[in-house]
């Protein structure tokens, strides 16, 4: 996967980072994960915009960004990607600490749970 994914294929990219997040085949490495899954992502590949969310939630090789979270999940719900809708969902149902950049929206995850439901 690396020689495609550094000639900019995107399911290449995907793979790789997935390989790099989970540890199998190479050691665990998040912040490689995080940069694969950031190239695939930005070219519009659902499933990366999902995973990058998750690492970016969970501050898992990146800062924990919970705007940068919301931002990569609705790319994805909007394509359809059921993880995404429920994931988002449930992070806009949350109250986050005073000051976060992520105020709770119930009614934006109301929609967001209902799609995922579909």
């Amino acid at each position: 996967y690396r020689l495609a994914a550094e000639q900019g294929d995107t399911k290449a990219q995907y793979n790789l980072a997935f390989l790099y997040a989970h540890g199998r085949g190479v050691p665990q490495d998040f912040g490689e994960a995080a940069r694969l899954y950031r190239l695939a992502a930005d070219r519009g590949f659902a499933e990366a915009q999902g995973n990058l969310a998750v690492l970016y939630m969970h501050g898992k090789g990146i800062p924990q960004d919970l705007a940068e979270a919301a931002r990569y999940f609705r790319l994805a719900a909007e394509q359809g990607n059921v993880a995404s809708q429920l994931n988002l969902g449930l992070l806009l149902l949350e109250e986050t600490d005073a000051g976060s950049m992520l105020p709770a929206a119930p009614g934006e995850a109301a929609r967001f749970l209902a799609q995922a439901a579909q």
